[in-house]
């Protein structure tokens, strides 16, 4: 089969009704007429001789053959991206749009030390930042709407590059009164999920935490699980139990009136945080120069 009548506009198109899931959308976002676009998906179909779309009046599906066709629509967009950046070998890193995805118990703490000093570097980068669970953000990596993410290395896929960023330490979060207030340091050994607070299913961090507990392994106290490490924080200032929370999380100044104490542990425990790419992803100049600044600026 000739593939010359393929064109970088027909891999837009099946890219973003993909991503919406929804034909009208897909043309908003393409700005096309929708039976503009219907009508080209469906010759490219026809051509290739693939149904990729399953379309009814409600929805549309990606079939099991349609998602080999996006992965390698994916790639081409990529390196037609990568193209473009050859061009712009001789200009600065982090031009035009970036979009970043990074973790809710990473972003809210990390991010607001490096945007002030990303923004004086690079004045022509238009940073797009998402917030999220681990999961929901590396499918949109891997769709294309986000170019990279900061994340825990919790997981393990083919489909990415990791690049390390820094090692962060966890300190227990204690409530004032418990028996382990006064303690220096802490063992492992000491802390018991049963008398814990933590983050609600599918923040990798409560996985994280529970790894480290040889007591009460397993057992959830369901009516203590929250979706925010600040809402877990006034949960331990009330008395509740205690938690750990990772280092960039706990405040210089205790605001809280001395109701919550905060103890390292005498062994490194802690999270590797990683920025995660795609492995077709072309900017790497982008990325040394994100990775440059985390590290600088990110002390601990």
């Amino acid at each position: 089969m000739n593939s010359n009548w393929i064109t970088l506009r027909d891999i837009e198109y099946l890219l973003a009704v993909s991503k919406f899931q929804h034909f009208a959308k897909a043309a908003e976002a393409c700005r096309v007429s929708q039976p503009a676009m219907s009508t080209q998906i469906r010759k490219f179909e026809e051509r290739i001789g693939v149904e990729i779309f399953e379309r009814d009046n409600r929805s549309v599906r990606v079939t099991e053959k349609g998602r080999e066709i996006l992965a390698q629509a994916q790639k081409i967009a990529d390196e037609a991206s990568l193209l473009i950046e050859k061009a712009r070998l001789n200009k600065e890193p982090l031009i035009g749009m970036f979009r970043l995805g990074a973790i809710a118990t990473v972003g809210p703490y990390l991010l607001p030390k490096v945007l002030l000093p990303l923004r004086k570097a690079f004045p022509k980068c238009e940073l797009i930042i998402e917030e999220g669970l681990t999961e929901s953000l590396l499918n949109k990596l891997d769709s294309g709407e986000l170019d990279a993410v900061i994340a825990a290395d919790t997981f393990s896929s083919e489909k990415f590059v990791k690049h390390h960023l820094y090692f962060e330490k966890f300190f227990a979060a204690v409530p004032k009164g418990h028996r382990l207030e006064n303690k220096a340091t802490l063992s492992t050994r000491e802390i018991d999920a049963r008398e814990m607070v933590l983050l609600a299913d599918g923040h990798c961090l409560s996985d994280q935490v529970l790894e480290l507990c040889p007591k009460g392994k397993g057992i959830l106290r369901e009516s203590f699980q929250t979706t925010s490490l600040e809402t877990l924080r006034h949960l331990v200032a009330s008395g509740v139990g205690y938690t750990l929370m990772p280092e960039l999380a706990v405040p210089k100044e205790n605001n809280l009136k001395g109701l919550v104490t905060y103890i390292p542990f005498e062994t490194e425990v802690g999270r590797e945080i990683i920025l995660v790419t795609r492995k077709s992803f072309s900017r790497e100049r982008d990325i040394k120069a994100l990775m440059e600044l985390f590290r600088k600026y990110v002390k601990i």
